[in-house]
């Protein structure tokens, strides 16, 4: 018997971004399991007017020793139906899709429908989120039926395991954490990160990384900023991502609260390449969200060994044990000031490292192989 097949449905190069980096990743995994594995991507994942950053694509090397076809266009229905009759004719034993957004559910959930015809091919989900951060009319009827045109799902936190089984109770939807990124490099040390970011080696630094979007709560940590106990420290924050909103507030935020000598601004998108010298250079993430699901940001943390700090939503406080491998703190800048200063008062940083180097054994690539395959049965 030949090896068994799988195709996976979603973002990849030479398309940028999380999503990219997560599905090539799970690729390389399932062919470490043995499988025969394309990846099926987008030839439009979004129109341009609907993108909110600069570009959808990369700038870097195409990844090698992966099969990446572009093939689906999200907003053509007659696509839709020549990629499901691919699908079909694929005969794959598994076909994984990505569901992060409800724009996504016609496209995928037609598709999924179509390969499932040839009674061979199961179709599995990771579900990043049910309900969006950015809530729609029609947010609940497009999971539904999305969800309705699988074999079965998995999500990646116990919140949006509810959701999916208020959806759609009978359908089989397991648990399974947000696997390490560990695909972005090994760690350098502290001294090299700060000297290719050109920043002073004087000063102790926090790391906000990724899209800026109102959810992610960005005002919050500005505010957590103008804490006089912080200004008298000699302590700055890295803002490394591209504004998917508008940025302009976030500048009036840093003017009228004082923060200009305490901000580090690289208001753009970070390659792949460089994402090892930002963790790295950082003694801690801060995630100060106003609401989540589960984030790859901290999974990045745990590779390269960073402590984090994250608010309680969603399922960040699943993966970060509060005063183990950093903080979990309430939705408020206060809050979220005084978890900073103790970190750097009481120099914390080595404790927790030394939590993360055990905590982060939990959070295999295998795991996640093994959970889709087991909701596919």
């Amino acid at each position: 018997m030949g090896k068994p097949k799988m195709i996976l449905v979603g973002t990849a190069y030479p398309y940028r971004g999380g999503l990219a980096v997560y599905n090539e990743r799970l690729a390389r995994s399932f062919q470490e399991a043995g499988y025969e594995v394309e990846i099926w991507t987008f030839t439009v994942q979004y129109p341009n007017f609907l993108f909110p950053g600069k570009t959808q694509f990369s700038t870097e090397p195409a990844p090698k020793g992966l099969t990446i076809h572009r093939k689906l266009n999200s907003v053509n229905p007659f696509n839709w139906l020549k990629v499901g009759r691919q699908l079909r004719r694929a005969n794959a034993d598994l076909v994984v899709m990505r569901f992060w957004i409800p724009y996504m559910a016609p496209s995928h959930g037609f598709i999924a429908r179509r390969a499932r015809k040839n009674k061979q091919t199961r179709v599995v989900s990771i579900l990043d989120n049910i309900v969006p951060h950015e809530k729609g009319f029609a947010d609940r009827m497009l999971a539904r039926y999305f969800m309705r045109s699988l074999n079965g799902g998995v999500t990646m936190s116990k919140s949006v395991l509810d959701d999916a089984k208020a959806i759609d109770a009978h359908k089989k939807v397991e648990f399974c954490p947000h696997p390490l990124y560990d695909n972005f490099g090994a760690k350098v040390t502290r001294e090299a990160a700060l000297e290719y970011l050109h920043l002073d080696p004087q000063y102790r630094y926090m790391l906000f990384f990724g899209i800026i979007r109102d959810y992610k709560g960005l005002d919050l940590l500005l505010q957590a900023m103008s804490d006089e106990r912080l200004k008298r420290m000699k302590v700055k924050l890295i803002i490394a991502g591209e504004f998917y909103n508008n940025a302009e507030q976030y500048h009036e935020l840093e003017q009228s609260l004082g923060l200009k000598e305490q901000l580090v601004w690289h208001s753009e998108f970070v390659p792949d390449s460089e994402v090892k010298y930002y963790f790295n250079a950082a003694d801690i993430v801060v995630q100060p969200y106003k609401s989540a699901t589960q984030s790859g940001v901290t999974q990045i943390a745990y590779h390269f060994e960073t402590p984090m700090l994250v608010t309680d939503v969603g399922g960040l406080k699943e993966i970060v044990p509060d005063g183990v491998v950093g903080y979990v703190t309430p939705v408020d800048p206060q809050k979220i000031a005084s978890a900073l200063v103790d970190f750097f008062e009481n120099q914390r940083y080595d404790a927790f490292v030394q939590h993360i180097q055990v905590e982060k054994q939990k959070y295999s690539w295998s795991r996640m192989v093994d959970t889709l395959v087991s909701v596919s049965k």
